[in-house]
């Protein structure tokens, strides 16, 4: 299959029916061979286009070769904040394929981020007064609202501006009424949105959960009850360990809510802390939090990939983004590996 891909190389692989391109061409195809991909064993990776053609079967005479190395997909941070800090670049340069902005001003909405791939939330939906206008995101970081009918409103337009998710933080007063809450959730789910939490104490966790909140920004830094540990299954946390100093406590919280059934989605706060890709003190505290090597690659790719709709990442398939980290050590045997990439490829390009 690939041989014959690489006979038909001048011709578009994405182009539109009913509409010829004859006369278009695109870029020669590249075989990188070699390596483990992760998954799949041993084989080699056709790209054309930035995208990935063709998997297995490529003549390897020519191509790069990258005998025994790894190759995994590269990394979604499910919690960055880019208009805090605008290093897409680095982020990428540092195994960051994707991302989830989880709280900016609204002209963000409209911004290119590439080479990053992102989802985001715009400003959080909040009290008047309420977090984050008053410390940190004074700048147009929430949307105040006074009552249910405003909070619905916000959301309205969040969406219409281009928001993929809602921020809502749940947090001491001032802050949105239960009923304004559950109103947020139902019309963003309504649209098909998913709506995250900053909610860091045991009973805003709480009140986030009873309000029909999908994920958790960070993992809860107190600790969390039975009852608010059980009504967290089935849903998700973004990890963000390292941004909150890593304490014991959050620790135990991620491996409590792991076990009560929420899905672990890796994240970072990039923004508010400071190190672009893939961080290893992150990777550090989820394994101390107990996640396998198996599992820590899991909360960068396929979990992410999946639960945000990432439709283009999380997986070395074709058809995906040719964005993909080569690694010297196997990341199911050493995470720590996966913030120290020997290669890194963003749709089709070597960005390190």
């Amino acid at each position: 299959m690939l041989l014959a891909l690489l006979a038909c190389a001048a011709t578009r692989v994405d182009s539109p029916p009913g509409i010829d391109t004859s006369t278009e061409t695109s870029t020669e195809p590249l075989v990188i061979h070699g390596a483990d991909v992760v998954g799949l064993g041993i084989t080699s990776i056709m790209i054309q286009d930035g995208v990935i053609v063709g998997i297995g079967g490529a003549d390897t005479t020519a191509g790069i070769d990258v005998s025994g190395r790894y190759i995994v997909p590269a990394f979604i941070d499910s919690h960055v904040h880019l208009a805090y800090l605008p290093e897409a670049a680095a982020m990428a340069e540092g195994g960051v394929a994707g991302a989830v902005d989880l709280a900016a001003p609204l002209s963000f909405l409209a911004a290119d981020h590439a080479p990053l791939r992102l989802l985001a939330s715009g400003p959080m939906v909040t009290a008047v007064n309420g977090y984050p206008t008053e410390s940190w995101g004074r700048d147009g970081y929430g949307l105040e609202c006074a009552d249910t009918g405003a909070a619905v409103a916000a959301v309205d337009q969040l969406l219409a501006a281009g928001a993929g998710v809602i921020k809502l933080p749940v947090t001491s007063a001032p802050q949105l009424g239960d009923e304004a809450m559950a109103a947020v959730v139902q019309r963003a789910h309504g649209h098909g949105v998913r709506v995250v939490s900053h909610a860091l104490a045991d009973d805003e966790a709480a009140a986030a959960a009873a309000a029909g909140v999908d994920a958790l920004a960070h993992t809860p830094t107190s600790s969390l009850s039975e009852a608010t540990l059980g009504a967290w299954a089935g849903r998700a946390v973004v990890s963000t360990l390292d941004a909150f100093g890593g304490s014991s406590t959050a620790v135990a919280n991620l491996r409590s809510l792991r076990t009560a059934g929420a899905s672990v989605l890796y994240g970072t706060d990039f923004g508010n802390s400071r190190d672009a890709g893939i961080a290893s003190a992150e990777l550090m505290l989820l394994m101390e939090a107990g996640l396998s090597g198996e599992e820590i690659l899991a909360a960068g790719t396929t979990g992410p990939a999946d639960y945000w709709g990432f439709d283009k990442l999380g997986r070395v398939a074709v058809g995906r983004d040719a964005s993909f980290l080569v690694l010297d050590r196997d990341p199911r045997v050493d995470p720590l590996v996966l913030a120290e990439p020997a290669q890194v490829w963003i749709r089709g390009e070597r960005v390190r």
